[in-house]
């Protein structure tokens, strides 16, 4: 079985489609189910149904896929250690990130890292905790900065730091005058949280039932930025560790107020990668800047 056969099934379970496959391939449709038909034999099973709306995977081309993605990703890794070992200063990293980290941790340490290391690509994914670590597992990461996390048998913590959540207001908002609030004056305030998927939502959840109180947000978002600029324009308050709104508390523009009572909402960032896989030359360098530029932020 031909490593290009594999490349072909890839692309056509991207597509879901023989003819687009072949456009995106530039061959012929009839070269492409050629390599399918390859690979239905060396299987001994059919790997599609194939029919006027397209194709469908059948459970043997399902298990293929998953497998044959994460493989295909393993040997391009493979092929860039070996450009390492050759010297070759050229490299792609895949980040995945959750989006409460990127604009004050990520990205400055991506940008003063490019600056130095130029012939370097990156691809950076905002995505939730479960899926950077399903991205890890599935070498479709190098790198992944969560906050909330789960441990996991596949990854490995390079970094783990605390952050508090603050209530988060603009400066001329009625919320900014406190110097502390308590869960009940701010569920006072108009809210915009993130919606259940977060894990962040969760523990909001969690704790206004410990304080005897009803979370009923007026705006939920999975953005972050319409989180901010709700609370940047004063139609609501928010909660999110003060790092996320760094630039904005430092120009004046937003507040970050603690809770009163001891109450607050911690979680980690965690600075993670796979646990069984050597990272690129390019990879591992990014691993230690972020590592640095992290430590630096966050006092650790």
């Amino acid at each position: 079985m031909h490593i290009r056969a594999l490349l072909y099934f890839d692309e056509l379970v991207r597509t879901r489609s023989i003819r687009a496959a072949a456009e995106r391939l530039n061959i012929q449709p009839t070269a492409l189910s050629r390599r399918i038909d390859q690979l239905e034999h060396h299987f001994g099973t059919p790997l599609l149904e194939r029919s006027s709306r397209g194709v469908r995977l059948t459970a043997a081309g399902e298990l293929l896929a998953d497998r044959a993605g994460k493989t295909l990703r393993e040997l391009d890794h493979v092929r860039q250690l070996i450009d390492d070992l050759e010297g070759m200063k050229r490299g792609n990293v895949s980040i995945y990130a959750s989006g409460a980290t990127v604009a004050n941790l990520l990205a400055p340490a991506l940008a003063e890292f490019s600056l130095k290391f130029p012939a370097i690509r990156f691809t950076v994914t905002i995505a939730s905790a479960r899926e950077t670590v399903d991205a890890l597992a599935s070498a479709s990461a190098d790198i992944a900065v969560t906050l909330f996390s789960k441990q996991s048998s596949d990854t490995k913590v390079r970094l783990r730091a605390e952050v508090v959540y603050d209530v988060i207001a603009a400066t001329h908002h009625p919320a900014a005058r406190f110097k502390e609030l308590t869960v009940a004056e701010l569920s006072s305030f108009p809210l915009a949280v993130p919606d259940q998927s977060f894990g962040a939502r969760q523990a909001f959840d969690t704790l206004f039932r410990s304080a005897g109180q009803t979370l009923d947000p007026v705006f939920v978002t999975s953005s972050l930025e319409m989180q901010k600029e709700l609370v940047l324009r004063g139609a609501a308050v928010t909660l999110l560790p003060a790092l996320t709104v760094l630039r904005e508390c430092r120009s004046g523009q937003l507040a970050a107020i603690p809770l009163a009572d001891g109450k607050s909402v911690r979680s980690y960032v965690d600075l993670c990668v796979a646990a069984d896989r050597q990272l690129s030359f390019a990879a591992a360098k990014l691993l230690d800047a972020i590592d640095r530029f992290m430590r630096e932020e966050l006092g650790r």
